[in-house]
């Protein structure tokens, strides 16, 4: 019969090399185990209804919907790295130094390629809507692909090397039997930081206070050229909802972003060793970020709501599907 001390063992055989577990009350393991199952499988089926819709329908490939889809893939990854998370519910790690490792580095490769892609899909809205004459040809199918390509091999490469002590030597850092973590020191912390978060963030407000610029002053001057025809009343609600529209859409984009990610980039910089526990609660909130993604990129779009409606009546199913209408 186990004592009351082995129970609150990670590994019981260990004795003292084993980490405890974190008790918490059933009521309380509940919450979390199904707050974790519900964002993992919701983040999943929404980015999946993406994948599918713009790999699937024809009309779809275009070089914006390329870059949507390179978030999706690395939002719906996400969302099966939440798995790792409920296997932390009472703060042990069961699958060895080995898959920690792999799991961390892969945290850090998907969530970065996530923030890159939105800074990809900034650029490519800046140039579409402050350079409409250019757009079709300096932003083609075949360059997003080539971009996106690159990005992801850069990434994993990137954090190949920035853990590469944790990869050489896996379990390293942790102080005992049952513990998840990966370590940066300092200088690769505040460098990971610079590069990962505040360098995008910076570019992506940019891009987008340009971008507000710019559509509100076309609405300005669209009402104006409706006004000297006589038109002035029935166009300046039109102009005035369109302002609105596009301040409301990039405070989303920016503000949903913002408010996930800044916890955890902000513990990473207080912590001065660097040092992120996979079961940290920051991570959690930048993981949600992927379950809202498809619902700020995608759900403004009126052909994902169509192609989900084929998705989910099996519509798609039928021969010839893939060059159904959607835009």
């Amino acid at each position: 019969m186990k004592t009351v001390e082995e129970t609150e063992l990670c590994f019981p055989q260990l004795l003292n090399a084993s980490c405890r577990k974190t008790i918490l009350p059933p009521s309380v393991s509940l919450v979390i185990y199904l707050t974790f199952s519900s964002i993992s499988l919701l983040t999943v089926l929404l980015n999946l209804l993406v994948i599918i819709s713009i790999c699937h329908f024809k009309k779809l490939h275009s070089p914006t919907n390329i870059l949507l889809l390179s978030l999706a893939v690395s939002d719906c990854m996400v969302g099966f790295l939440i798995l790792f998370q409920i296997v932390l519910i009472d703060g042990c790690w069961y699958l060895g130094d080995i898959i920690c490792v792999l799991y961390v580095n892969l945290d850090y490769v998907i969530t970065t390629t996530s923030i890159g892609t939105m800074v990809l899909i900034s650029v490519d809205r800046y140039i579409a809507i402050c350079y409409p004459l250019h757009y079709p040809s300096k932003v083609t199918e075949e360059r997003a692909k080539m971009c996106v390509s690159v990005f992801w091999m850069c990434s994993i490469l990137y954090h190949c090397v920035l853990l590469r002590d944790n990869l050489q030597h896996p379990g390293r850092y942790n102080s005992c039997s049952g513990e998840c973590l990966g370590f940066l020191d300092y200088i690769g912390g505040v460098f990971d930081l610079l590069s990962s978060f505040i360098c995008p963030v910076t570019l992506i407000i940019l891009l987008y206070v340009r971008v507000f610029v710019v559509v509100v002053s076309q609405a300005r001057a669209m009402q104006s050229r409706v006004a000297a025809a006589s038109l002035q009343g029935s166009v300046k609600v039109t102009a005035k909802q369109s302002e609105i529209k596009a301040a409301i859409t990039l405070s989303v984009v920016v503000v949903v972003f913002l408010i996930c990610t800044c916890p955890y980039f902000c513990v990473t910089l207080i912590t001065e060793d660097a040092a992120v526990s996979a079961s940290s609660g920051t991570f959690i909130l930048f993981y949600f970020n992927s379950t809202l993604n498809p619902l700020i990129y995608a759900l403004f779009y009126p052909w994902f709501r169509k192609s989900v409606k084929l998705i989910l009546t099996l519509r798609i199913l039928k021969p010839d599907s893939c060059n159904t209408i959607i835009v």
